[in-house]
């Protein structure tokens, strides 16, 4: 094919996309999230639900399928048609799972397109009162001074983001603690309440009431910024951890080939209701910040994340059995 003919050709091709675009959807579009009922990425996709329904003119149907970190729900839209008419709900077991496993029945990078990264929530690293330290420095601190103490700390799972938090402490806090796996982050708070583990990480929705109650105490936050919330809690960066905040976040994407101008209208579409006063009231009630990213930027965080937990679990050696 000669340059000219080439020319025409890709003339053509934007044209076909632009059309897909502006009749895009033609049928209900299908959103599929990789959490539980009522966990951050079924709150914040039914949230949009209304919005979304009256700006596409097709019913926007939200679908959880969890499981497996999100690999059943993600599996299957990266397998479905590139048309933005299946979407993936999922969040940060997305950059987890190609840290934590070699053979993924997918690509997380050339499999998806990013379509907008959501909204975002810190954890609060929080001890069980009988445990010394008011910040974390100072509960690593206590830990070594008393090595025959056995320290343990809970989490939703292996592989959640709650469980390489609390490995990051124990791993570059240079101190020994276990790891308590539970089915969720209700168990895992109770662990903590009871005293069977000493230390959690966990959004702050859950541990708020106990830290309000004094059954538990905050020694940290992992986000970029001290928590309005917790004003007096230093960030994980301030007292000399890893500078990159952790966030548990939620994101939107496509299968890959989704034609670019439809992706650029979901995302669109989705950051307005995102923006709506209504919404991000909501979503500040559910202690989650309004993000509303381009795709690009989107694609780029995860290439990012994976590559941040990849060469932690390689530094330290980090198994997720």
């Amino acid at each position: 094919m000669n340059r000219a003919g080439a020319l025409l050709f890709a003339t053509l091709a934007t044209i076909a996309c632009a059309a897909r675009a502006q009749d895009f959807p033609t049928r209900p579009v299908s959103v599929v999230v990789g959490t539980a009922p009522g966990d951050p990425g079924d709150v914040v996709a039914r949230l949009v639900q209304n919005r979304m329904q009256e700006r596409l003119g097709q019913p926007w149907i939200v679908e959880t399928r969890a499981g497996a970190s999100a690999k059943i729900a993600t599996q299957a839209v990266a397998r479905s048609a590139p048309d933005g008419h299946t979407l993936l709900v999922t969040l940060s077991a997305h950059v987890i799972n190609p840290a934590a496993e070699t053979a993924l029945p997918y690509d997380t990078v050339k499999d998806f397109a990013g379509v907008s990264l959501l909204a975002r929530q810190p954890l609060v690293v929080a001890v069980h009162p009988s445990v010394a330290g008011a910040t974390l420095t100072e509960f690593i601190a206590a830990a070594k001074a008393n090595p025959g103490r056995k320290l343990s700390y809970s989490s939703p799972g292996t592989g959640s983001l709650s469980f390489l938090v609390g490995e990051q402490i124990a791993r570059r806090g240079g101190i020994d603690m276990s790891h308590a796996p539970y089915r969720g982050g209700s168990p895992a708070v109770q662990a903590l309440l009871s005293n069977e583990v000493q230390l959690t990480a966990l959004i702050a929705a859950i541990l708020m009431p106990h830290i309000k109650s004094g059954a538990i105490r905050p020694i940290a936050v992992t986000s970029a910024t001290r928590m309005p919330e917790l004003p007096d809690v230093p960030t994980m960066a301030e007292l000399g951890f890893d500078a990159a905040a952790i966030y548990n976040w939620i994101g939107v994407f496509a299968p890959a080939a989704t034609p670019a101008p439809v992706v650029r209208r979901l995302n669109a579409e989705l950051n307005e209701a995102l923006r709506l006063p209504e919404t991000a009231a909501r979503l500040a009630e559910a202690g989650l910040e309004v993000v509303a990213s381009t795709p690009a930027e989107l694609d780029r965080f995860v290439v990012d994340e994976i590559d941040r937990w990849k060469k932690f679990t390689r530094e330290y050696n980090v198994r997720f059995e």
